[in-house]
């Protein structure tokens, strides 16, 4: 739960955000679905029977319920956060947090006032994840109470030129109080009633980023998401491609980072499961055998971390590229840009896993073939076992925490982000194991995480239904988004059992009938994203 709520958000009142062509439903207590036990109110969360949906059917079996949350007692306001000089911990550079210790709160509000300003000092909490502290994280200074972010932003100038560093922040983003408005969209899929399909998909090119509405529009989806998390930037790797494991069509197209969480879509969405999933992927040739530890990225670079061999850390962490001097990388039909060149050897394969040619790396994967490269000692074991006519074989392990292995078939798909929000019926973050938060750098993570944020969510409810939910966000006075906590506690409330955060901020979309139904918080509109979840109406004949 969310600490130092002054006000219960049960008191939460809703507004019809679609059009005349919905039905507008009060939903009853136990979640948005009627699901046998209603979950318990939570000052993190509105009770699902204090808000008014809007109800859409878009086929048999799937369902869009959108409601804007609101809570008249908040009053956010604009103000200057003093930040704490902090080291960041994988990268041993000096950064800066938004809370401090006690002490350093002490010295900064009496340096403050010797300046003659009026700060405050609050108590930041742990949010209660399952795995961090308990109690007090840390203490941060503020300045002033504005109604514009101007004139916030002209009091931080005043207050930075005293020696301090400022931000200026909206206060409804704090979890300390009620955000006054959250807007949010909720699909569900019957699997007993729908007749079409849910996939995980990247709509042919794994290398390519692409807006959730468009590969809606295109495969004349029903309702779109956005999926996991993948690369932004060229130097982290080729833009679009996953930072997790995906699969599409029964096919591994990146590999886990660490121990994550991850929706699987079995049997075309028949079956849904939410699972922490490890991949295990290995080479052979002849006799010798070789640990791959990426699919379709770039040799060396590891985004969000999470692989044995990678530095700063073998563990996963959120936004962060980890590199690897030793690297063995398979590449599969679906990437669809020119594959990395560099040093290193490449190896191209047919359709049967036959060496075709060895030699640099660079040009592109072959229709109906695969590609391997290799750096550092993988290199070398390529080089030495690249004969032509050679068969090469690759074995995929994908498993759960249990041991349980995972098998794909045609109709599987994989989706993965991180940290899981509810687990068994119970809110359970597991933050700093999936690498969202560090409880010894209080610089990593903390708005991504403890601030509220745009976010897109994926679950399964008792009765096997699967829900995708979105709720907008920095939008100052519009929609104020989820904590990670508001997040699981929401999913829970609308009748979860399981759940998992997907991709959030900017990247945040949803789709209905190839039409965007939210507003994405990206400053150039909808954001490309490197993967969506699309439910697919059945085949007419």
């Amino acid at each position: 739960m969310a600490m130092g709520h002054k006000h219960s958000r049960s008191a939460a009142r809703a507004r019809v955000l679609l059009g005349a062509a919905t039905v507008c439903a009060v939903v009853a207590a136990g979640g948005v679905w009627g699901t046998a036990e209603a979950a318990p109110r939570s000052a993190a969360a509105p009770a699902a029977d204090a808000i008014t949906w809007t109800t859409q059917t878009i086929a048999p079996g799937v369902q869009v319920r959108s409601a804007t949350i609101e809570n008249a007692e908040a009053a956010p306001v604009w103000t200057v956060t003093v930040q704490a000089p902090a080291t960041g911990r994988l990268s041993g550079a000096a950064t800066w947090a938004a809370v401090g210790t006690r002490s350093w709160a002490d010295t900064t509000a009496s340096g403050l006032r010797s300046g003659g300003f009026e700060p405050r000092v609050e108590t930041v909490r742990w949010p209660g994840y399952a795995d961090t502290p308990r109690g007090v994280m840390g203490l941060r200074v503020r300045v002033g109470s504005y109604a514009t972010q101007a004139a916030a932003a002209s009091a931080a100038q005043a207050i930075t030129a005293a020696g301090f560093h400022t931000a200026v922040d909206w206060t409804g983003y704090d979890a300390e109080q009620p955000a006054d408005r959250e807007n949010v969209h909720v699909a569900v899929v019957d699997p007993r009633t729908f007749r079409g399909t849910v996939e995980g998909t990247h709509d042919g090119n794994v290398a390519r980023r692409v807006t959730t509405s468009s590969v809606a529009a295109g495969l004349g989806s029903l309702v779109g998401v956005n999926a996991g998390f993948f690369v932004t930037s060229d130097a982290d790797g080729v833009q679009g491609t996953q930072a997790g494991v995906s699969a599409d069509h029964g096919e591994l197209q990146s590999m886990a980072s660490g121990s994550r969480a991850a929706l699987i879509l079995k049997d075309g969405g028949r079956h849904v499961r939410v699972a922490d999933l490890t991949t295990t992927v290995t080479v052979r040739a002849g006799g010798s055998a070789h640990q791959a530890q990426g699919i379709n990225r770039v040799p060396g670079l590891i985004r969000d971390c999470g692989r044995p061999g990678a530095t700063p850390s073998e563990l996963p962490w959120q936004d962060v590229t980890c590199h690897t001097a030793d690297d063995l990388v398979l590449f599969t039909g679906e990437f669809g840009a020119p594959l990395p060149t560099g040093r290193g050897t490449q190896v191209v394969l047919d359709a049967h896993g036959r060496v075709v040619s060895a030699g640099s790396r660079g040009g592109a994967v072959p229709a109906h073939g695969t590609v391997l490269q290799g750096i550092g000692s993988a290199a070398d074991w390529l080089t030495a076992h690249a004969r032509p006519g050679e068969r090469f074989g690759v074995d995929e392990v994908i498993r759960d925490t249990a041991g349980k292995r995972v098998v794909l078939d045609r109709d599987d798909s994989i989706v993965s982000a991180a940290p899981t929000l509810v687990s068994h019926g119970r809110v359970s973050i597991d933050a700093a194991a999936e690498g969202v938060v560090d409880p010894q750098d209080l610089s990593f993570g903390y708005a991504w995480a403890n601030a509220r944020q745009p976010r897109t969510m994926a679950g399964v409810d008792a009765r096997g239904r699967l829900i995708l939910a979105t709720v907008d966000g920095r939008q100052s006075g519009g929609s104020e988004g989820f904590t990670l906590r508001e997040a699981a506690s929401f999913m829970r409330s609308i009748g979860a059992v399981d759940a998992i955060n997907l991709d959030g901020g900017g990247s945040t979309a949803m789709a209905v009938n190839g039409s965007l139904v939210n507003r994405p918080s990206d400053a150039t509109g909808e954001r490309a994203v490197g993967g969506t979840i699309q439910i697919l109406p059945g085949r007419t004949h």
